[in-house]
Protein backbone atom coordinates (compact mmCIF):
# COMPACT_ATOMS: atom_id res chain seq x y z
CA UNK A 1 0.00 0.00 0.00
CA UNK A 2 1.47 3.54 -0.86
CA UNK A 3 1.46 6.28 1.40
CA UNK A 4 0.45 9.98 0.43
CA UNK A 5 2.78 11.94 0.53
CA UNK A 6 2.33 14.62 3.53
CA UNK A 7 2.47 17.55 1.36
CA UNK A 8 -0.65 16.90 -0.81
CA UNK A 9 -2.43 15.55 2.38
CA UNK A 10 -2.01 18.91 4.23
CA UNK A 11 -2.85 21.08 0.95
CA UNK A 12 -6.17 18.50 0.40
CA UNK A 13 -7.31 19.25 4.22
CA UNK A 14 -6.35 22.69 3.91
CA UNK A 15 -9.01 22.94 1.07
CA UNK A 16 -11.45 20.95 2.90
CA UNK A 17 -11.18 22.87 5.98
CA UNK A 18 -11.62 26.32 3.72
CA UNK A 19 -14.61 24.81 1.84
CA UNK A 20 -16.17 24.16 5.28
CA UNK A 21 -15.87 27.40 6.95
CA UNK A 22 -18.78 29.09 7.88
CA UNK A 23 -21.40 25.39 7.65
CA UNK A 24 -24.26 26.22 9.54
CA UNK A 25 -25.90 23.11 11.58
CA UNK A 26 -29.07 23.48 13.84
CA UNK A 27 -29.24 21.73 17.04
CA UNK A 28 -32.49 21.60 19.14
CA UNK A 29 -32.68 23.28 22.63
CA UNK A 30 -34.87 20.11 24.44
CA UNK A 31 -33.32 18.13 26.77
CA UNK A 32 -31.63 14.66 26.47
CA UNK A 33 -29.64 13.65 23.51
CA UNK A 34 -29.52 14.80 20.04
CA UNK A 35 -32.83 13.49 17.73
CA UNK A 36 -32.97 14.05 14.35
CA UNK A 37 -35.03 17.26 12.83
CA UNK A 38 -38.57 15.97 12.50
CA UNK A 39 -38.72 14.33 16.11
CA UNK A 40 -39.31 17.94 17.96
CA UNK A 41 -40.57 19.88 14.66
CA UNK A 42 -41.94 22.96 17.45
CA UNK A 43 -39.21 22.81 19.31
CA UNK A 44 -36.28 26.38 19.53
CA UNK A 45 -33.66 25.61 17.62
CA UNK A 46 -29.87 27.35 17.94
CA UNK A 47 -28.01 28.03 14.64
CA UNK A 48 -24.47 26.83 14.80
CA UNK A 49 -21.70 28.36 12.49
CA UNK A 50 -18.21 26.24 11.98
CA UNK A 51 -15.63 28.65 12.53
CA UNK A 52 -12.82 26.17 11.66
CA UNK A 53 -12.08 24.57 15.17
CA UNK A 54 -15.27 24.44 17.06
CA UNK A 55 -19.16 25.04 16.75
CA UNK A 56 -20.07 28.88 17.37
CA UNK A 57 -23.77 29.37 18.51
CA UNK A 58 -25.18 32.19 15.85
CA UNK A 59 -28.89 32.54 16.60
CA UNK A 60 -31.92 30.84 18.12
CA UNK A 61 -34.52 30.07 15.19
CA UNK A 62 -38.31 29.25 16.55
CA UNK A 63 -38.62 26.36 15.18
CA UNK A 64 -37.94 24.12 12.19
CA UNK A 65 -39.90 26.36 9.70
CA UNK A 66 -38.11 28.67 10.61
CA UNK A 67 -34.43 26.61 10.52
CA UNK A 68 -34.62 24.82 7.44
CA UNK A 69 -34.31 28.64 4.45
CA UNK A 70 -31.36 29.60 6.79
CA UNK A 71 -29.74 25.91 6.70
CA UNK A 72 -31.00 24.40 3.47
CA UNK A 73 -29.40 26.24 0.51
CA UNK A 74 -31.47 26.49 -2.63
CA UNK A 75 -31.28 24.28 -5.69
CA UNK A 76 -29.65 25.88 -8.71
CA UNK A 77 -32.25 26.92 -11.41
CA UNK A 78 -32.04 24.77 -14.11
CA UNK A 79 -31.96 26.71 -17.03
CA UNK A 80 -33.30 24.72 -20.17
CA UNK A 81 -32.73 26.52 -23.95
CA UNK A 82 -36.10 27.31 -25.27
CA UNK A 83 -35.61 24.16 -27.92
CA UNK A 84 -33.77 21.52 -28.10
CA UNK A 85 -30.39 22.68 -30.58
CA UNK A 86 -30.63 18.27 -31.84
CA UNK A 87 -32.53 17.39 -34.69
CA UNK A 88 -35.59 15.24 -34.36
CA UNK A 89 -35.96 11.39 -34.34
CA UNK A 90 -36.78 10.20 -38.62
CA UNK A 91 -38.50 7.01 -39.66
CA UNK A 92 -35.79 5.20 -38.47
CA UNK A 93 -35.67 1.22 -38.76
CA UNK A 94 -35.14 0.38 -34.94
CA UNK A 95 -36.31 -2.41 -33.42
CA UNK A 96 -38.08 -0.24 -30.61
CA UNK A 97 -39.71 1.00 -33.86
CA UNK A 98 -43.23 0.41 -34.68
CA UNK A 99 -43.34 -2.02 -37.62
CA UNK A 100 -45.83 -0.28 -40.64
CA UNK A 101 -48.97 -2.22 -41.73
CA UNK A 102 -48.95 -3.37 -45.00
CA UNK A 103 -51.22 -1.67 -47.21
CA UNK A 104 -54.33 -3.36 -48.13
Amino acid sequence: MSEEPLESWAQRRAVDRARKLGRLRARTLMPGPERASHVHPEAERVIEQWDGYQWVPLMVAANLAVTQPLIVAPEPVDERPARWDRPALGEGTGRHRKPKRPAG
